[in-house]
């Protein structure tokens, strides 16, 4: 089994920056896929970066130039640095694992972050 565990959602006012953190602990491949996903009320869960362990990033376009993803292998913790939050970054941001050779997917519990002066 694998766990997610996330940090650094909050409040944050508009322009502003916030990091969020997801290490993953237990039975981790190697080779696999983490990222984050959003998702606010009425609305389907949507993608919002990801990054394989070999370093290829996937952006949705509406975050393009404000968040960075990162990741250390080493640590099994990936990051999303977010920059320039607007209200419409107001969402539970879930932390993902995927696993291509498995098809198993993880989810972490969620964290919201709340963009609002």
């Amino acid at each position: 089994q694998v766990q997610l565990v996330e940090s650094g959602g909050g409040l944050v006012q508009p322009g502003g920056s916030l990091r969020l953190s997801c290490a993953a602990s237990g039975s981790i491949f190697r080779i696999n896929t983490m990222g984050w996903y959003r998702q606010v009320p009425g609305k389907e869960r949507e993608l919002v970066a990801t990054m394989t362990s070999g370093g290829s990033t996937n952006y949705a376009d509406s975050v393009k130039g404000r968040f960075t993803i990162s990741r250390d292998n080493a640590k099994n913790t990936v990051y999303l640095q977010m920059n320039s939050l607007n209200s419409e970054d107001t969402a539970v941001y879930y932390c993902n694992l995927y696993v291509a050779d498995t098809g198993v997917r993880y989810w972490a519990k969620g964290t919201l972050v709340t963009v609002s002066s």
